[in-house]
């Protein structure tokens, strides 16, 4: 899954820890394309999160972005290449066998077989849902589309004041992989305003709603990031930060979070089926 025109993934995700405050932090940075994963990237966000629950060294994860944004959104312009290259996506499942055949094309499994992927831990959509260290989010600009998901499924987000949180897909399909979760941690009357509007909502906006746990001026955000950091990897031992991650994990189990995955999922998978209105101009539905 190279792509000569795409950086490779350890550029676009990097990892460094200290052994000493027990704090990793994960970077996106492809700052230039508004630091967008492609498929690998997304791999091998999944496998560091994997890395660090296992890791003794490791007790807080902190995820943050280069430059002026958090994030948009994963790569589109690489998934719509992808759905002419069975090798592409093959390669996304993680699959090498060469005698594997993706479904074909008008099959309900060549759209449904990738989404389902995505509700799992390992495609790098949702690996924070089973994460049993503290993770911490940390967004800025914008938090869109993949990025949004992830502060979704961060224990704690802080943002600063000029943060904007969306999804572009609700404007142009009206789906996304983390339905369910956003309206756990958004709540279902304020989550279906951002839906059937279109409109990102500002970070005073996800405060008041109970998103983010502490909105602060952009110069302020790092310092306060780390402040919740040390405060999060001092408190307790990491055997006890574990079973604190397994109790919550459950809880969210219990109302549904996988579940919820698998149905977005589905919905996904029949988008091409959508019939768009006559006067539908944005989707050329009155071509």
């Amino acid at each position: 899954m190279v792509d000569a025109q795409r950086p490779p993934a350890e550029e676009i995700i990097r990892y460094a820890k200290d052994a000493e405050t027990k704090i990793a932090t994960i970077t996106f940075n492809r700052p230039e394309f508004l630091n967008a994963p492609t498929a690998a990237a997304r791999l091998r966000y999944a496998d560091l999160l994997r890395g660090a629950t296992v890791d003794d060294d490791v007790k807080v994860v902190v995820i943050r972005g280069v430059g002026d944004d958090f994030g948009s959104g994963a790569d589109l312009p690489e998934f719509m290449e992808g759905q002419d290259s069975p090798e592409f996506r093959l390669a996304e499942l993680r699959l090498e066998d060469d005698s594997i055949r993706y479904p074909p094309k008008g099959s309900f499994r060549h759209g449904a077989t990738i989404s389902a992927w995505y509700a799992n831990s390992q495609a790098g959509n949702r690996p924070l849902q089973e994460l049993k260290k503290i993770s911490i989010v940390e967004t800025k600009g914008y938090c869109y589309g993949w990025h949004f998901y992830q502060a979704a499924d961060a224990d704690l987000v802080i943002s600063s004041d000029d943060a904007l949180f969306g999804h572009p897909s609700f404007r142009y399909y009206g789906w996304g992989p983390r339905m369910w979760t956003w309206i756990q941690t958004m709540g279902l009357r304020k989550f279906q305003e951002m839906v059937f509007t279109g409109r990102p909502f500002t970070a005073e906006e996800m405060y008041q709603c109970n998103f983010l746990n502490k909105v602060v001026p952009r110069d302020q955000l790092e310092a306060e990031v780390q402040k919740y950091a040390l405060a999060c990897a001092r408190n307790r031992p990491t055997d006890t930060v574990f079973m604190q991650k397994v109790f919550f994990e459950v809880v969210k189990q219990y109302q549904g979070e996988y579940m919820g995955s698998l149905l977005s999922a589905f919905f996904e998978s029949m988008g091409g089926h959508i019939h768009h209105d006559a006067d539908d101009l944005e989707m050329g539905g009155g071509d």
